[in-house]
């Protein structure tokens, strides 16, 4: 709400970074996105207070119609196309049939709308348990590029094994849990309704506000810092843990498998960061030093190919505070290598990345996950 004299508006706009108004702190850049309606009262506002201000997207209808850099003339799958749900579907179907030696695909159990929850595991089918790492992408709807990525991951894995030593090795002694979607209902509605949904698409009672934020919704200082109990914010935690179906069809699998996962990556995106815990707390991990000297690895190898610059650290000293993470839940439950990545870029295009944009992300990308997944392999516990 602002103030002027003698009246009072309310003015609803989007945060992109950070995640929500609370999370902002003095000195902070954030990104905003405001209606049409409302840009020259946002704009006074802001100058008035003294704030810099740059416009990034003057027409953001514009940007999202150019995010697709060419019509497709054909709905197939393209690992440097943004692909919709229905072509993910399928093309998890397709992939799964066509590397039975190296795919294996399960359901670990349905979306609050009925959707599928796929997930595949990769690796060389030796018959015993292997140690593993799990890896989500797309718990936030609008972050397009990272389901590219796990789609990328998935293929780059079998199509360079037999031929990429340090992939043919990793596939032999390990195994790779993905689920290529966390959020399918808010993606599919991303397509459909609105590009810059975030939340889940539950209902939530006594409120007309739609959806949760699935990344506080979990067992790691629950609805403490850095969430809302509001169901209309986008930082909103849930009306319990793990309320949100999507979080407890994994926490369940990863609970239920415990004792072979020692990775949890999770991929979001923007701000070219590798964060591992802790977000919902300023206290240091037992394992600090060694996530540390890790996540400065993995990201010294993302960089080598492009130059792409990351940051890393603990969620809560890198960004904010922020409770309910599924990488602290996973840490706490146990998995010690547990790590976060904000993909590109850095606020140019935000949830807009363009597709020429998506092979190098997913090629640098690909040298941290494998960085990690190789300390992994030889530091097994």
């Amino acid at each position: 709400m602002y103030c002027a004299p003698l009246m009072c508006f309310i003015i609803k706009v989007d945060f992109w970074k950070p995640d929500s108004p609370d999370l902002v702190t003095i000195g902070m850049n954030v990104d905003l996105h405001v209606p049409a309606a409302q840009l020259d009262m946002v704009f006074t506002i802001l100058q008035q207070s003294g704030m810099e201000v740059k416009v990034m997207f003057e027409n953001l209808q514009e940007a999202v119609e150019a995010q697709m850099d060419n019509e497709r003339a054909t709905k197939a799958h393209d690992y440097t196309k943004y692909n919709n749900w229905a072509t993910i579907n399928d093309w998890v179907v397709s992939i799964s049939s066509a590397n039975a030696d190296l795919i294996s695909r399960q359901e670990i159990g349905n979306t609050y709308e009925g959707r599928p929850m796929h997930l595949l595991t990769i690796g060389k089918k030796t018959g015993s348990a292997k140690p593993a790492v799990f890896m989500d992408c797309g718990f936030h709807a609008r972050e397009w590029i990272t389901h590219a990525f796990c789609q990328w991951f998935i293929n780059e894995a079998v199509s360079t094994y037999g031929s990429d030593p340090e992939m043919t090795n990793l596939l032999d002694r390990m195994d790779f849990f993905v689920l290529p979607v966390f959020n399918i209902d808010g993606y599919e509605y991303t397509w459909t309704n609105d590009r810059m949904w975030r939340k889940t698409r539950s209902r939530n009672s006594g409120s007309s506000c739609i959806g949760t934020d699935p990344n506080r919704n979990f067992d790691a200082g629950w609805c403490t810092v850095g969430a809302s109990s509001n169901p209309c914010s986008e930082t909103y935690c849930g009306s319990s843990i793990e309320s949100e179906i999507e979080s407890k069809n994994l926490a369940n699998f990863i609970r239920s498998n415990k004792s072979i996962i020692k990775a949890y990556l999770t991929v979001h995106s923007y701000s070219q960061l590798l964060l591992f815990p802790y977000s919902y707390k300023y206290d240091l991990a037992a394992d600090h030093s060694e996530l540390l000297s890790v996540s400065q690895g993995a990201i010294a190898a993302l960089s080598s190919l492009y130059g792409t610059r990351y940051t890393s650290g603990p969620g809560a000293t890198t960004i904010y505070l922020a409770a309910g993470g599924s990488d602290d839940w996973a840490y706490d439950l146990g998995v010690k290598y547990s790590y976060t990545f904000e993909l590109r870029d850095e606020g140019r295009y935000g949830f807009l990345l363009p597709e020429s944009q998506i092979k190098p992300t997913c090629e640098e990308t690909m040298l941290a996950v494998k960085y990690i997944a190789s300390h992994v392999l030889n530091n097994l516990y």
